[in-house]
């Protein structure tokens, strides 16, 4: 071989050389960051290709999949979205997710690996894969029962089970139907942009029950009912104190009345006297 031809033979080797350096690098050391680029449209392709899981309350689903047209084969559908959105959140083909539907995303999703066995078998069979369940601990008549009592005012619920720390309900008004803005159409967008009040006091996407700061009010007169009980400053619940009303507040010229009478009793007082 003559010396032009060795060195082009030599390029070409280099040339092939940095093909496959670069195509290694590409699969390998990007894959994972390729995979999650918002650009990417085949991962979301792929996401959206089969049902995502449900969110189950009570044994009953309180989500779903609708096939769609595009290159989006399914959407997130909600039974009353609204009065369920400050736990489910939304999960959109457009605008990510939030809430129950991004914290449990893998599970959800099918990508989980707890579901890599079931997701193993399902291939070997042919079966279409799907998204696991989510499995609350939601009361549906009491989440519905602090829906309908905050009405159309602005405020939050939530409802614990003080044994077990379960939450029974969680409910935030005004709130919004996540299944208006699911996929990616124009009329999705129209949605999601009528619920973009950040700077509104009403902001439905603003969870209350979650993001907000409440005083206690009249609820804490528990907690210092039973620190009285229990530090024998009272021997009983009906044992009469002497807590002036109104009650001077230390440090301060003001004075807390007892307006509502609703610290008849000991503890009350006690706690009244003590808030």
């Amino acid at each position: 071989m003559n010396k032009p031809l060795r060195r082009i033979a030599i390029f070409c080797g280099l040339l092939v050389l940095t093909l496959l350096l670069r195509d290694n690098y590409l699969q390998y050391v990007k894959a994972d960051s390729l995979a999650s680029d918002t650009k990417n449209r085949r991962v979301n392709i792929t996401r959206y290709s089969t049902p995502r899981g449900d969110i189950i309350v009570e044994g009953k689903a309180i989500t779903g999949s609708v096939e769609t047209t595009g290159d989006y084969k399914y959407k997130r559908t909600w039974s009353n979205g609204a009065m369920w959105a400050p736990v489910t959140g939304y999960s959109s083909q457009a605008f990510g997710a939030n809430q129950l539907e991004k914290l449990e995303d893998g599970i959800l999703s099918g990508n989980d690996d707890r579901l890599f066995f079931r997701n193993t078998l399902d291939m070997i069979t042919g079966k279409e894969k799907e998204g696991g369940s989510v499995v609350t601990t939601l009361n549906a008549a009491a989440q519905k029962a602090a829906y309908k009592g905050l009405g159309d005012k602005k405020g939050a619920v939530a409802a614990i089970e003080p044994s077990t720390g379960k939450i029974l309900a969680l409910v935030s008004t005004p709130s919004y139907d996540p299944s208006k803005f699911a996929g990616s159409s124009d009329t999705d967008q129209e949605a999601w942009n009528a619920v973009q009040k950040k700077n509104d006091a009403d902001d439905p996407m603003l969870n209350r029950a979650l993001r907000e700061t409440y005083p206690p009010g009249s609820t804490f007169k528990v907690v210092t009912a039973a620190a009285a009980l229990e530090n024998g400053e009272v021997s009983g619940v009906d044992e009469k104190t002497d807590t002036p009303d109104p009650f001077p507040l230390p440090q301060s010229t003001n004075k807390l009345t007892n307006e509502h009478g609703d610290c008849k009793n000991a503890t009350l007082r006690y706690a009244l006297m003590v808030s």
